[in-house]
């Protein structure tokens, strides 16, 4: 294990789709390291299905999210797959940064971190606790709610919001 500052984190998901509360998330990792790589994964979603929005969707959801938000910069998005820390890795970050909304979020997290210990020990585990005001948001919520033809500009910004609308109209 080093002693040397972390520069670069990654902050990882399947945005499917992104929130105000991975935004949240983003901006405060934004504050505590001086690079962010947001990985958007490949990965089927943690319920055992595929995800609703492609890969490059969810990346450019990001992408434009961040640049509407003002914290586009010091922050990129790359999509991958596979593990985590070979992708923390590979892009040379020294940590990886992740929210947590309840003491579920907590027990899967620490699972998580713990494994990615023993293949990584290089690769530090951080966690910040979600704002009040983004507790209860999570991608599933809203995607229920805008395949339900509800109101989700409350909890995701105008881009996602927009790509909601339209994939759940057709």
């Amino acid at each position: 294990m080093s002693d040397e500052r972390i520069e670069h984190v990654v902050v990882p998901g399947t945005f499917d789709p992104v929130t105000f509360g991975h935004l949240d998330v983003i901006r405060r990792a934004r504050r505590l390291f001086p690079h962010v790589t947001v990985g958007v994964a490949a990965s089927v979603g943690k319920n055992g299905s595929g995800p609703t929005f492609t890969l490059d969707e969810r990346v450019r959801m990001v992408e434009d999210a961040l640049v509407e938000e003002g914290i586009a910069e010091r922050v990129d998005v790359r999509p991958f797959s596979g593990l985590l820390v070979d992708f923390v890795r590979e892009v040379g970050a020294g940590g990886v940064v992740k929210g947590l909304r309840a003491m579920t979020d907590f027990e899967y997290e620490l699972q998580q971190a713990d494994l990615n210990y023993h293949m990584a020990p290089e690769v530090e585990s951080v966690f910040v606790m979600s704002s009040p005001q983004f507790g209860y948001v999570s991608s599933s919520i809203v995607r229920e709610l805008a395949s339900l033809g509800s109101d989700v500009s409350f909890l995701v910004p105008p881009n996602v919001a927009r790509c909601l609308a339209e994939h759940f109209s057709r």
